[in-house]
């Protein structure tokens, strides 16, 4: 009772500290995001395999917990793709889409993810979220946006799969049999698409969404829609609870921890964005506890993984939005719909699909992976293998992301263990330049790299080792150069290691290593 009365005066206190013109600003913002958010929440939801219901559970109490301990001001946090897909993944192996079994896994799932960040956060692990390299998010969203699309394409063109069909197998089904196609669908999920892509670029503030949802409500209604509806979406407002499926706990930890990364990975993204465009100040540690807590919120209310969501965040901060006040807003808005939600039971799922469709239709970055092949090769391979393990090992694709994650490193390791080696011959002696990072791992296969380059110029009888080029240089590495600088002059070849990095120098004059020669440059 005590922190409640707190947290109530904490409010009052901020409130009064917010100038009007802010709060006003503030309610458009978050105004405007839910007015997307809903029929968002509730497609996302479908597509984590949940009733519609439970991503506006989500929708309208992960804002209001992230607003109270987030660090970005724009930030909007709600039902995302990749999350609602990766939520899929880690479940469907354990219990029948839409099933109370499913709906209490996933809730746990969600719980899950809201313990990881939370974690991360208070241990200041906020620089977990930089392990996903570039190529591997690329060949990640890519893949995981193909997905995605597919799991749309039965409810667009209005066919049932059959029982069982995977992912990609049941799109390409729907695709093959155009006899069973419903051509009001596939026009439901057309005019859903030109609408939010439309209104898009006519004015990002333009809710095209909500248009399209009110078309489709208003023609099922009217004309009789006889195709997939959404159907009976109850309302009132979320049950709290953790009456969750613990025995399953072991299950979700791994998919779990990978979301919580993953999930971060969008919300990081659009924070540091803003925060550099504004020339303001975000904290990773702070904004995980932010993200966590809205997790740990949705779950309790039935929900599911929420992350930060791009598109909304951008919205939010077009209108106007100044802190995280926009945020609360939104969930409050949601919030005081929940009682009205039976509105939306006669809207169509063409129309939910054009939803998601345009919602990721941007994050197919194919040309973005084909970039990279050209300029770094072995990173290209991790990007592509990344996109290829997304494909085939979907639902699953959390476990994509971490052979993705463990290619990255396996890439990088190969990399650091083969160091470069320039070398030119001048007539003060032979000039060597090791490239790379000289670690316990490379040090060795340096050595005797440098060793067959002096074999090649036997007549020299002095040697310059350029130290410029080495990034960093351990221990071991020191000591390596010592040894081959022993070896050479009791050959009677002079040895002078050049420019020595800074951060390298004391090290070097530490072991031994011609500390005259070492600090210069």
């Amino acid at each position: 009772m005590i922190g409640k009365r707190r947290a109530l005066e904490t409010i009052r206190t901020l409130r009064r500290l917010e100038p009007a013109g802010i709060r006003r600003h503030n309610l458009l913002a978050g105004a405007s995001v839910a007015c997307l958010l809903i029929p968002q929440s509730m497609a996302y939801a479908e597509l984590a395999g949940l009733p519609a219901r439970h991503g506006l559970l989500a929708a309208a109490l992960a804002p209001l917990a992230a607003a109270a301990l987030g660090s970005s001001p724009y930030l909007q946090t709600g039902p995302v793709a990749l999350t609602a897909l990766l939520t899929l993944g880690a479940v469907l192996p354990l219990a029948e889409p839409g099933s109370a079994e499913y709906v209490g896994l996933v809730a746990l799932l969600a719980l899950v993810v809201g313990i990881a960040m939370a974690v991360i956060g208070l241990l200041k692990l906020g620089w977990i979220s930089y392990l996903m390299s570039r190529p591997v998010v690329a060949g990640f969203t890519s893949a995981a946006a193909l997905l995605i699309i597919a799991t749309q394409i039965p409810y667009a063109l209005g066919v049932s799969a059959p029982e069982g069909s995977g992912l990609l197998v049941s799109a390409i089904w729907a695709i093959e049999n155009p006899d069973a196609w419903e051509p009001t669908a596939s026009l439901l999920t057309g005019i859903t698409i030109a609408l939010v892509l439309g209104g898009r670029r006519l004015h990002p503030l333009l809710p095209g969404v909500i248009f399209a949802a009110g078309i489709g409500i208003a023609y099922s209604t009217v004309a009789g829609y006889e195709g997939q509806v959404v159907g009976e979406v109850p309302s009132g407002l979320p049950a709290l609870s953790l009456a969750l499926p613990w025995a399953s706990l072991g299950d979700l930890v791994v998919p779990g921890v990978v979301i919580a990364v993953v999930g971060f990975a969008e919300a990081a993204s659009v924070s540091r964005i803003f925060a550099t465009a504004s020339r303001e100040r975000w904290d990773a540690d702070r904004e995980f506890l932010g993200q966590g807590a809205a997790n740990l919120a949705a779950a309790i209310g039935g929900g599911f993984p929420v992350g930060g969501s791009f598109s909304r965040s951008a919205i939010n901060r077009l209108a106007g939005a100044t802190s995280r006040w926009s945020g609360l807003v939104t969930g409050v808005l949601v919030l005081a719909f929940l009682p009205f939600a039976g509105i939306l039971s006669e809207l169509p799922r063409a129309v939910l699909a054009g939803v998601v469709i345009a919602a990721v239709l941007n994050l197919v970055r194919l040309g973005e992976l084909a970039r990279v092949a050209t300029a770094s090769k072995p990173q290209a391979i991790v990007g592509w293998s990344t996109f290829v393990a997304t494909l085939l090992l979907a639902p699953r694709v959390d476990q994509a992301v971490m052979l993705g994650i463990a290619a990255a490193a396996a890439v990088h390791f190969w990399v650091e263990l083969s160091p470069g080696l320039g070398a030119e011959s001048r007539s003060d002696g032979l000039h060597l330049a090791p490239r790379g990072v000289l670690w316990f791992g490379s040090a060795q296969a340096l050595v005797d790299r440098l060793r067959a380059r002096l074999t090649e110029e036997p007549s020299h009888d002095r040697v310059v080792v350029h130290l410029d080029g080495l990034g960093y240089i351990d221990y071991t590495g020191a000591l390596a150069l010592k040894e081959l600088a022993e070896q050479l002059e009791v050959a009677g070849v002079e040895v002078v290691f050049d420019n020595a990095p800074d951060h390298s120098a004391q090290l070097l004059r530490a072991v031994g290593v011609g500390t005259e020669a070492a600090s210069a440059g």
